[in-house]
């Protein structure tokens, strides 16, 4: 959270890591076959849609530790879909490269994420340190 000044969740780098990561995934689970549609397909559309959702949902909160939460359940969507690319790749629905390239996504996602979650529990500490 360097000089940039952050008005939206759509500034914040965690986020976008976590749009390219569910960009991803829509593209790659259209070759998935119709078998899938209900089970795998679905999953992953909802996990990775999750990650970006509650980004926004605990920006929008204002409270250092509901959004510190929404983070974390978003960082459980991307550890789901990295199950989920296992999966692909087992079913043999995704090439090795496409496999390499999701993971290689959803862990910089993660490390976005994560220094983002430790960035608003400093801040929460601080914050707490003035009462």
């Amino acid at each position: 959270m360097s000089g940039n000044r952050i008005n939206s969740f759509e500034d914040l780098e965690c986020w976008k890591a976590c749009r390219e990561s569910r960009r991803y995934v829509s593209d790659i689970i259209k070759k998935f076959p119709n078998s899938e549609k209900y089970a795998l397909t679905d999953g992953m559309r909802r996990a990775s849609r999750s990650t970006t959702e509650n980004i926004a949902e605990g920006f929008g909160r204002f409270h250092y530790q509901e959004n510190i939460q929404f983070c974390r359940v978003s960082r459980g969507s991307l550890f789901e879909l990295m199950d989920q690319f296992i999966t692909a790749l087992d079913e043999n629905y995704i090439t090795e490269e496409e496999y390499n390239r999701g993971r290689e996504m959803l862990e910089k996602a993660k490390g976005l994420l994560n220094g983002y979650i430790n960035y608003l529990q400093k801040a929460k500490n601080r914050n707490e340190g003035k009462s």
